[in-house]
């Protein structure tokens, strides 16, 4: 259903993202944001999700400032070299890649021409949370499982645009102790816990939790269908 396109950041740097379109016009637009493990086979299907359900979807390559073409799995070693790459990435001098994912915001707000929200998983989970706090031109954001975004600075954030977050109660990267202190923290923020592990969303995953990933994709589409169209 999609295809790569290049889209250039504020600071000139040129890098891919996958764009899926809907069949008619788009009622609004989403941005994916991805794990660890690059704009992979899991990334693109949800992305092309999004398009069945009528948006038009964009999932930027967060590694590209580091490392081109990633695509992986969910081995060990893959989780590995996802740590490794997402450690460069988060080393990058501010704003770093929050800029490709502006470029992609304002990608998806013209190309639609609607709303736009935001969705990412594990570390996308974060840098949709940071994007929503410090981007412009989103309307929503549903942040899941954002490892990071429950402590240090993170809770302290100020959302400029309506949050929804899923997590799992038996994440062990994110603690429940800390998923509470969130939500007391952002009160103005819809969060939701699932019987599930972290991951529970992608079905190419051990942590893959039917039950859960249905759920919270219903929930997130109606959110969507609130704020975006």
């Amino acid at each position: 259903m999609g295809k790569f396109i290049d889209l250039t950041a504020a600071d000139g740097v040129v890098f891919p993202a996958y764009v899926a379109e809907p069949a008619g016009k788009p009622r609004g637009a989403v941005v994916v944001v991805q794990e660890i493990f690059g704009v992979n086979s899991h990334i693109r299907a949800v992305a092309d999700g999004y398009a069945a359900a009528g948006y038009l979807a964009v999932a930027p390559a967060t590694f590209h400032r580091v490392q081109a073409g990633v695509d992986m799995g969910y081995t060990e070693a893959d989780m590995n070299a996802g740590f490794a790459l997402k450690t460069k990435v988060e080393a990058l001098p501010p704003p770093g890649v929050l800029q490709d994912i502006q470029a992609a915001i304002n990608h998806a707000a013209q190309s639609s021409g609607g709303k736009v929200g935001i969705v990412g998983y594990c570390w996308g989970g974060l840098l949709s949370w940071r994007a929503a706090c410090t981007l412009s031109g989103l309307s929503a954001a549903a942040p899941y499982y954002g490892g990071g975004m429950t402590v240090g600075d993170e809770p302290a954030r100020k959302p400029a645009c309506p949050v929804m977050v899923h997590f799992g109660d038996q994440d062990h990267w994110i603690p429940l102790d800390t998923i509470e202190a969130f939500k007391k923290a952002q009160p103005g923020v819809q969060v939701f816990v699932y019987a599930a592990n972290h991951g529970f969303n992608c079905d190419q995953r051990g942590a893959y939790n039917e039950a859960a990933a249905k759920l919270a994709k219903q929930r997130t589409l109606d959110f969507f269908a609130l704020h975006l169209g």
